[in-house]
This record gives structure tokens, sequence and C-alpha cells, in this order.
């Protein structure tokens, strides 16, 4: 199964997509931490995120560029997951600031690393849950290098979301059915 979450700025998707993990009762949970911490709010936003998912059975994983090449704890020497695998990736929307603006990043190709790296990732676990933000609603008109990072954001998430077998945005807490892979 592959989960897309998406929301905005505190509106319950992690903790949305962390109970959806925790459904599918998977002995192997992998977190794929992707953000890069420059200030204090962002330290304190991380401290946050591991004290919700302590004793939840989650391994972190860092990885703040270059998904496509991620080799996951327990993955064989041939690409696979030596058992079921659920993977929690927390969040494109740094992913695909980190592989724009960081100086090791893909820059003008970050669309297409990230997209390599999520089929990658689909190859190599049984469930994929992306959280991802939503951040196109407000109809400003930003910086040139904010408006490429939009115009990147969107379409790595039309790309998962095209992918996806479920979509969902969570709204104050509330979660949408936007794509239903469920029977």
């Amino acid at each position: 199964m592959f989960l897309l979450v998406t929301g905005g700025s505190g509106s319950g998707k992690s903790e949305y997509a962390e109970r959806r993990v925790l459904e599918l009762n998977d002995k192997n949970r992998y977190y794929i931490a992707t953000m890069m911490c420059f200030d204090q709010e962002s330290v304190k936003r991380v401290a946050r995120h591991r004290q919700m998912r302590a004793g939840k059975g989650f391994e972190t994983v860092e990885r703040f560029l270059n998904l496509k090449d991620l080799v996951l704890p327990g993955e064989s020497s041939a690409g696979e997951a030596q058992e079921k695998t659920t993977v929690l990736l927390e969040c494109m929307s740094n992913l695909a600031a980190n592989e724009m603006f960081a100086p090791a990043g893909s820059h003008k190709d970050a669309a297409e690393e990230i997209k390599t790296g999520i089929d990658r990732l689909l190859g190599k676990c049984d469930n994929l849950v992306v959280v991802t933000n939503e951040i196109f609603s407000d109809g400003i008109t930003y910086d040139p290098g904010t408006m490429e990072y939009l115009k990147v954001l969107g379409a790595v998430n039309c790309y998962m979301a095209r992918q996806a077998d479920e979509v969902v945005e969570v709204v104050y807490g509330l979660p949408r059915i936007l794509k239903s892979g469920r029977l």
C-alpha cells in the first residue's frame, strides 16, 4: 500500500500518518526523517516528532538527500527488505527543500531525483506512507526561488498522488479521503 498524507501546518497529518502505520501491525517500521535542523525551532520540531513516535516501534533513519540510494536496515544486498516492512517518510516538503537548496542537493533536478527515490522506495517496502504539506492555497506570489520550490513540490506531490493507493488530506485533525484504495 502507498498512502500519501497531506495537510497544512499543525493539521494533525503526522499523528494521522503514524496511526495508520500502527494499524498495519508490521514488525519492521522505519521512519525516514528528512528535516535538517538549522535553528532552535527546527530542533524543537524534531524533538516533538521523536516524542510522538516514542515506544511505537519505529527505527529512525535520517535521510536529508538522495532518497534513491537509501539502504534500509535489514535490506538484502539485492535491495529488498527481508521481512514485511513499512516505511513512514516525514516530510516530503523538507526533502524537496533539501534537494533544491542544500549545497549537496540535486538543485534543478530535484523533482526527478525525488520521483526516482520514491519509485525505488516503493520497490523496497510493503507499505509506504509519505507525509507532505499543503502549501499551495494561500494565493500569494513569492520570490522566484520560493516559486520554483512550490513548482517542484507540486510536481512531486502530483506524481505521488497518481501512484498512491490512497490520498488523505488532514484538516483540523480530521482526515478527508481524496483517493481511496480501500474496499
